[in-house]
């Protein structure tokens, strides 16, 4: 291990308003082949998992009063967790998340990604394109044959305008000059806030940092889940509420399940809604994934939460940010490459490309998850209601203009030194370890996850 500090670190830490003397308590090393790309995704990678790392030994020490723990930063480590929902088996099956309608197609004037993993999501974009929903092996060709004869603007607007998924793939300096990725570009890393007065809700001599902490876990796909899965491994009892109407991909859930309970709940009706408000009266956290605005009439803004619950962290995460035309689309970390630019860089003359891994994703939740940490440490100092707020794009801009590879790094990579089995209600699942390590803290998540949707809307040891 290296003390060398990375920049990326450095700007991420400043970012979430922490003090930068502790930066000297991270060390570096480990293989860094991993994810090779031509922009810096080793760098966005080591540093995201870095601050989060500090940030959990940061709040750790303020609860025990002990001094700071050092930090240890495995490239190789970092990696495979970043590779983790491709990593993950149950019984040896490999988890196939190929959908054939999410893709770059063809346009006429350029290129165009849409998203159809979830069965409403290609339901939406062949009714957007006028085609039938029963198209089966035929919806490839018959979308080709429609998207050919459009322009990716026009398929854009008209997909998105039906409530599906679709972006027009654009090079990074138009997306600089748009009204969003101007916007985005202003904005910081992430944003911090208290919003009120509270008490604060963490306690002293705790086993973890997040020991006693009650997470409402209300995200989906792939930066929530990555980000609440960390506060599971440091000690906190989270749970994940869905939709029934939305169910989650079972494979997703072997991989960013870990350590939490899983339960459904309609919103909508009258009596599994006060089953939720029980459950928020008693959290300490409500982590939510949803674009912006489509909770508020559930009493879900940070305003709300505020009055009702003094002393809650709020995080908040969207494709495109709380701000501007896009606020209220719907995305995906792949819509977000090919909007930013990313897809261009990383592709050829002949097609648009990608991340080695889903970065974007996994960059935030890991940002995420150091938001939390950092507002619960402000709070045991000082109280107060606080409030996160993180986007996709914003860390896309930070990958295509802020970030530089870093010295040393080098072709190695074996993910399988950092992959471990585990027995779980579905089989034997093999997944990657956590990356987020630092002396003294947790090596492994204390549970595996279990079927989704299934367990009791209760806090454990309720």
């Amino acid at each position: 291990m290296t003390s060398s500090l990375s920049a990326g670190t450095s700007q991420a830490w400043s970012a979430l308003g922490a003090d930068a003397a502790l930066l000297g308590r991270v060390a570096y090393g480990g293989r860094s082949g991993g994810l090779p790309a031509r922009l810096p995704v080793m760098e966005l990678a080591r540093a995201t998992v870095a601050v989060c790392s500090l940030a959990a030994a940061e709040l750790g020490s303020a609860r025990t009063g002990r001094p700071v723990p050092r930090v240890r930063v495995d490239d190789e480590s970092v990696a495979t967790a970043f590779l983790s929902d491709r990593l993950v088996r149950v019984d040896g099956r490999a988890w196939s998340s190929f959908a054939p309608l999410s893709r770059f197609w063809r346009t006429a004037d350029g290129w165009v990604r849409t998203h159809a993993n979830y069965p409403h999501h290609r339901a939406r974009l062949l009714a957007a394109l006028g085609l039938p929903g029963d198209t089966g092996g035929e919806a490839v060709d018959a979308v080709a044959e429609v998207l050919a004869g459009r322009t990716a603007l026009e398929v854009e607007a008209t997909v998105y305008t039906a409530g599906g998924l679709a972006v027009a793939v654009r090079g990074p300096e138009e997306w600089a000059r748009g009204e969003q990725g101007v916007l985005i570009a202003a904005r910081p890393l992430l944003s911090t806030a208290r919003i009120g007065d509270g008490p604060g809700r963490v306690r002293g001599g705790a086993p973890l940092p997040c020991s006693g902490l009650r997470v409402l876990d209300l995200t989906r796909v792939l930066a929530g889940p990555v980000a609440t899965r960390t506060l599971a491994l440091l000690g906190a009892d989270v749970l994940r509420i869905d939709a029934p109407q939305l169910p989650e991909s079972q494979e997703a859930h072997n991989d960013t399940g870990m350590g939490k309970r899983s339960a459904t709940v309609n919103l909508a009706d009258t009596g599994a809604r006060r089953v939720f408000e029980e459950l928020l009266d008693q959290a300490d956290v409500v982590v939510t994934g949803y674009r912006p605005g489509a909770l508020d009439r559930f009493g879900l803004t940070p305003e709300a939460l505020a009055g009702r619950r003094p002393g809650l962290v709020i995080a908040q995460l969207s494709a495109w940010g709380s701000f501007g035309p896009w606020q209220e689309r719907r995305g995906f970390d792949s819509l977000v490459q090919a909007a930013t630019g990313i897809a261009e860089l990383e592709g050829s003359p002949d097609s648009p490309g990608a991340l080695p891994a889903q970065a974007l994703d996994h960059g935030t939740g890991y940002l995420l998850a150091a938001g939390v940490l950092r507002a619960l440490t402000e709070q045991h100092r000082t109280g107060g209601t606080r409030v996160v707020r993180l986007a996709l794009a914003r860390t896309a801009h930070w990958l295509v203009n802020d970030l530089a590879p870093a010295p040393g790094e080098d072709g190695g990579f074996d993910a399988g030194r950092w992959l471990t089995e585990t027995d779980s209600p579905m089989g034997r699942l093999r997944h990657a370890l956590p990356p987020v390590s630092y002396e003294g803290g947790p090596a492994n998540w204390a549970r595996p996850p279990g079927p989704w949707g299934t367990d009791a809307p209760v806090w454990g040891g309720t």
